[in-house]
């Protein structure tokens, strides 16, 4: 099933990559696995400003998804990220603009259905599972044969085929080992844009508290401000460490992340009102 969705325009693409620290390329595994190395240290994956968007929608949920353009826009002018419907889907946008085939897929975490979204990259004759929205840290080759494993960076991966067209996405070191459920079915682009349209309705997830993940001086760093305002978490060799924030936590935490203090104080003031 050939998919439509856009590529990215051209000049966004150049500005990406430079953001990036890298040159366009053929595509390859070798070079996907660069770009998506580079976005997990450079893009966070984060719901302040999905949150502060649908504030300002008014209650028109159509209008509310921030597209390939002004996801990149946000990011690179303010330092903003996405959670996984419009992450992946302005990473698959890019990947279309550098010469990469596939498609989307919209699957399942746990007994949760159709709550996350995943790419599926097709190089050279085999398929790679690419999720900048979760983010996975590495591409994880596909094969409905037997199990596959790979190591990245920061955490290894297991894909496990559990029947037909899916596979169980298995990482560790981590407290939950099981990430999600992939369904490795091509979704249409206008079913993968009334999706992630859905995402900022009633039932849409993370729009109610600020979340941020990102590796930041080569560690994942994590902040939660549901469970503390007042501290992050980094993670290393599976173990857990608490950082306290000194004085304003939005200035720490947008300073850390590299992120819009502006948009970020807006989202926690979001949240301590819903």
């Amino acid at each position: 099933m050939a998919t439509m969705t856009p590529p990215l325009d051209a000049a966004l693409v150049q500005q990406v990559l430079d953001r990036f620290n890298l040159a366009a390329a053929s595509p390859t595994p070798d070079f996907l696995a660069a770009l998506l190395e580079a976005y997990a240290q450079t893009v966070p994956w984060e719901s302040a400003f999905r949150m502060v968007k649908r504030a300002q929608c008014g209650g028109d949920t159509a209008v509310c998804p921030r597209w390939p353009a002004e996801f990149w826009q946000d990011h690179l002018q303010r330092g903003g990220g996405g959670t996984c419907f419009e992450s992946n889907y302005a990473f698959f946008s890019l990947l279309r603009a550098l010469g990469f085939e596939g498609y989307l897929t919209i699957n399942n975490m746990g007994e949760t259905v159709g709550c996350h979204t995943a790419i599926v990259a097709q190089l050279e004759g085999l398929n790679w599972l690419v999720d900048a929205g979760f983010p996975l840290y590495a591409p994880l080759l596909i094969d409905p044969q037997g199990t596959v494993g790979r190591a990245s960076r920061w955490q290894q991966y297991t894909v496990r085929p559990d029947g037909r067209a899916r596979y169980q996405i298995e990482r560790a070191p981590h407290p939950k080992p099981n990430a999600f459920t992939l369904i490795d079915e091509p979704v249409s682009d206008a079913a993968y844009r009334a999706a992630a349209t859905a995402d900022y309705g009633p039932n849409g997830l993370f729009l109610d508290r600020v979340i941020i993940n990102k590796v930041v001086n080569g560690r994942p760093y994590r902040y939660n401000a549901a469970e503390n305002r007042d501290q992050m978490e980094s993670f290393s060799g599976g173990r857990r460490i608490e950082h306290a924030l000194d004085g304003d936590p939005v200035t720490a935490v947008a300073a850390h992340f590299q992120m819009d203090a502006g948009v970020l104080r807006a989202a926690l003031e979001l949240q301590a009102s819903s």
